[in-house]
């Protein structure tokens, strides 16, 4: 028998899922993809019960849960195209006459196209003589669809008169096909592009409602509140004074800020020749009523542009060519294994389309990479189209690549660059290879789980403050910091950039976003990102409020002489920076790691004003060096056809992801065993509670405007796709959980692991089935452990090993002939490394031996990188001091993969330190 989707969580959950839109459980995310299909789900399981025989009807009339659903449908399918709010009072009606049977193949319908099952052809013709359930019509069409939001007040005459005009314009030769979403009021289009993901444009006509007569939930409300201050008051005015066009202007920019890659149109009856000129800021086009035609045309064509992958398309087209390879590469078009007797199975596993598309060649529409001028120079425009970028550049070997990429481009030897010691190994590589002196920042310790978090700005800021005081700061060229970092924890980009630009004018910013790809195609998690907040900067800075702030804020920072105020003051302040400074950002993703790409694919983007008078020429110098000459074109195609995905369903995929990851914490937390086994850290045990001001330990449990408060007002976030789970009570380590218990025995993959910890992330191609069977595989060992645990001898049981690690070390610093003085933390890391290259300079030293040379008032000197795995970056790197907290932290280690470091031979130290 059927049963409604759940996430394992009892009848609880069910109830909260059907009615969310309307009384939303407290402990679950409140996504309407997610509400709307578990309401559709649980009316099929509760119809067909009753349908077959297996109910009464006394029965359907207790059924509060089926009475809740209808409720909540009949508000959220307002929201969306292809059924509406006349077909959900259609079903109910159904149910007032006791016609189940009816109801039933009605909301089987509904759940058939939902899951993406085929729906019979005859549905078409259920009402096609009835015009007044026109919304009941089912398409099956089966060319890809989207929707277009039209926001107007009017009459169910005049909708169904559109959807009848959309239905005739529509195509045979078209590619793609849409349906209308039409809602009355302007906070009914917010809560449409917040709910409805399949939204790809919206028709603005000015007669819209400011409010909404929908019965809407509470954190809905709070959204359409929270989205509407997005926009700045002087935005609109500043563009035109007439009112009832900065009324259309404040929901354009409103709509723009929640879903950029929408498309915006305005239809208007009168005067459009004046409007137009007024309001192509934000509107693509301008289009009288009657123009039906023209803008039909239109959504079609802007949709190909999202659609077009022109170097995925480039290679296509090459495969399916006769061509003769009198070039490299033997394997291409198969040739060196199609009539091989041996590695057949290579073609048989990977299929012929692989090997047609290898080829060498950058000619025929195919392109070079490292002198783009034709298909991949438009992948990577649009690429920084949907990123936000102003440039945007693929890479192929990973972000370790193009963090080296940046860092050579930007860094010249003996450069000062302010970098967070916990970062990816390739940042510390980076800083060797251009000679730059690093000055490493602490990020905050969480001692008792294993981990960093990240760099407090305030200490940022005192560090800029130090070099200014010594006359240094002018040698202080980049600040390169991770967001977000391996565990999660977010930075605000626009805050860290915006107060450290008052120090520094001339700052550049390297923000490693390799784990953080997807945050672009999510309203809340967006405001994070390097991309857009560079453009958010900007864009303040340029207004009025933000010059008459800055002058105030100048009277209190320097004195009639020009002196600066003593540093606690700078501390204090939440600093302006100068309206006239360059914003100078770049930002380096993992693509591969959160987006569709295949492994290594990665890419820069770049939003720099010097960009052609300071950085162009070194960008490219530094690309040519690391790249290779023989990049892999299936790496590329899949970087070219994921910014499709994420540019046409990105939106609705993130908000799955991090709904899925918030199910799973849910569970762990309700489940009586799971809680009593495992336990998940929240932003209170992640963040310190001075670096938070919403006191929620994870806010989107309470719902999407909650998780927004955060992420607008708190120094640092917690991703809610990443999902730690405190091991301790198990009585294993985290590295025995990941290997022995979850991979091998339950093929289950995790990425992290600390002593005491495991990481569960969850990303664009998770399942609720997935989530499902890790609930259930956590179950399993869970009542293994409680088992295990009652077996043993109490004696025993309390001998168990619950050591606290030592602190996490922090940097010590540089030794004396590699630091640059004594003042300020920089040093010549480059010297330090490569004398440790040379053998007669370097010898290796054990544990014990090292730890008595220490004791006894030696300070022995690194000769290369310590990087343990976790925590995931090096603990010593050349030319640094070894300290006794290093030692300390190195001799507890449980990890089965230290890169640098052989128990064999001991640490590398520098002879004569």
């Amino acid at each position: 028998m059927d049963t409604p989707a759940t996430d394992h969580q009892g009848q609880n959950n069910r109830r909260g899922s059907a009615a969310g839109i309307l009384e939303p459980d407290p402990g679950m995310p409140a996504s309407t993809w997610r509400l709307r299909s578990d309401a559709w789900e649980y009316l099929r399981f509760a119809m067909k019960r009753i349908a077959l025989g297996n109910e009464d009807k006394e029965a359907l009339a207790a059924d509060s849960e089926l009475r809740r659903s209808l409720r909540a449908l009949e508000t959220v399918e307002m929201y969306w195209a292809g059924f509406g709010q006349r077909y959900v009072a259609a079903i109910r009606e159904m149910l007032e006459q006791g016609d189940y049977h009816m109801a039933l193949e009605r909301i089987g319908k509904v759940v058939n196209r939902l899951r993406g099952d085929t729906v019979p052809d005859t549905t078409r013709d259920d009402f096609a003589d009835d015009s007044e359930n026109s919304d009941l019509l089912v398409d099956t069409d089966p060319r890809p669809r989207f929707e277009v939001l039209i926001v107007d007040e009017s009459t169910p005459a005049d909708r169904d008169g559109l959807r009848t005009e959309g239905l005739r314009l529509r195509s045979s030769a078209d590619d793609f096909i849409y349906e209308y979403v039409i809602v009355p009021s302007a906070d009914d289009a917010v809560a449409a592009v917040l709910t409805n993901p399949n939204i790809l444009a919206c028709v603005v006509r000015p007669g819209f409602s400011e409010r909404s007569r929908q019965p809407l939930s509470r954190d809905l409300k709070s959204s359409i509140e929270m989205a509407r201050n997005l926009v700045s008051p002087e935005s609109a005015s500043a563009r035109t004074p007439l009112a009832s066009i900065q009324r259309v202007l404040r929901l354009a920019d409103t709509l723009a800020a929640l879903r950029p890659e929408m498309d915006l149109y305005l239809m208007a009856g009168a005067h459009i020749e004046g409007l137009s000129g007024a309001l192509t800021h934000r509107f693509r086009r301008v289009f009288r009523r009657e123009d039906k035609l023209e803008l039909h045309l239109t959504l079609l064509r802007r949709v190909s542009h999202l659609y077009d992958t022109p170097f995925f398309s480039a290679v296509q087209e090459h495969a399916r060519r006769p061509v003769g390879v009198f070039h490299a590469l033997p394997i291409a078009r198969g040739g060196s294994v199609v009539g091989s007797k041996w590695i057949k199975d290579l073609l048989d596993f990977y299929g012929l389309n692989l090997l047609l598309a290898e080829t060498s060649a950058t000619s025929g529409g195919l392109d070079s990479l490292l002198a783009p001028v034709h298909t991949l120079k438009k992948a990577q425009e649009l690429a920084a189209r949907a990123y936000g970028a102003k440039h945007t550049f693929f890479v192929t070997n990973g972000t370790s690549t193009a963090n080296k990429i940046v860092h050579q481009a930007l860094l010249s030897p003996n450069d000062v660059v302010l970098v967070d010691r916990n970062c990816h190994k390739s940042h510390h590589h980076a800083v060797v290879l251009t000679g730059a002196r690093p000055a490493y920042l602490e990020a905050y310790p969480r001692n008792e789980f294993a981990f960093y978090g990240a760099v407090p700005l305030s200490r940022i800021k005192q560090l800029l403050l130090d070099y200014r005081a010594q006359g240094r700061l002018d040698e202080v060229q980049l600040v390169t910091l991770t967001n977000c970092t391996f565990d999660g924890i977010v930075y605000d980009p626009e805050r860290v950039m915006a107060e450290c630009l008052a120090i520094k004018p001339d700052l550049v910013f390297l923000w490693d976003e390799a784990w953080f790809a997807f945050a672009t195609f999510h309203p809340v998690t967006r405001r994070r990102t390097a991309m857009w907040a560079a453009t958010h900067l900007k864009e303040r800075m340029g207004t009025r409020a933000h010059q008459i702030a800055y002058r105030e804020q100048q009277k209190r920072l320097f004195d009639e002489q020009g002196n600066p105020a003593p540093d606690e003051v700078w501390l204090q302040e939440r600093l302006i920076p100068a309206p006239d400074v360059k914003i100078r950002v770049y930002a380096t993703q993992s693509t591969h790691k959160t987006l569709t790409a295949l492994r290594q694919g990665s890419m820069i983007h770049v939003h720099d004003d010097e960009w052609v008078r300071e950085a162009e020429e070194p960008f490219h110098e530094a690309y040519m060096t690391h790249t290779s000459t023989s990049p892999n074109y299936q790496i590329l195609t899949s970087l070219d056809i994921g910014r499709r995905q994420v540019e046409l369903e990105g939106y609705e995929l993130v908000q799955r992801q991090l709904d899925l990851a918030t199910s799973l914490s849910q569970a762990i937390a309700r489940h009586p065993l799971l809680r009593r086994t495992f336990r998940v850290l929240t932003a209170h045990d992640l963040v310190p509670q001075e670096n938070r001001e919403v006191g929620r330990p994870m806010p989107l449990r309470d719902g999407l405007a909650s998780m927004w408060e955060a992420w607008t007002t708190d120094e640092f976030v917690v991703d809610p796709s990443r999902i730690t789970i405190e091991i301790s009570r198990t009585g294993v380590d985290g590295d025995t959980f990941k290997h022995d218990l979850l991979m091998d025995r339950y093929g289950i993959q995790v990425n992290k692991t600390s002593r005491n910890t495991v990481l569960f992330m969850t990303n664009i191609g998770t399942s609720r089935s997935a989530i499902a069977y890790l609930v259930e595989v956590l179950v399993k060992l869970a009542q293994r452990f409680e088992d295990e645990s009652s077996q043993l001898d109490p004696e025993i049981a309390a001998k168990v090993d619950d050591t606290p690690m030592p602190p996490l070390p922090d940097f010590s610093s540089f030794a004396d002939g590699y630091a640059t003085d004594g003042q300020l933390p920089d040093g010549d890391m480059r010297a330090a490394f490569f004398k440790g290259q040379r053998r007669t300079s370097v010898e290796h030293v054990g544990h014990e031996e090292l730890r008595e040379r220490v004791a006894s008032g030696e300070k022995p000197v690194s000769a290369g990188f310590v990087t343990p795995y976790p925590p995931g970056f090096p603990v010593l790197v050349p030319g640094q001091v070894i300290s006794p907290d290093v030692l300390d932290f190195m001799a507890v280690l449980d990890t089965r993969e230290i890169h640098g470091y052989d128990p064999r031979k001991g640490y590398r130290v520098l002879r004569g330190s």
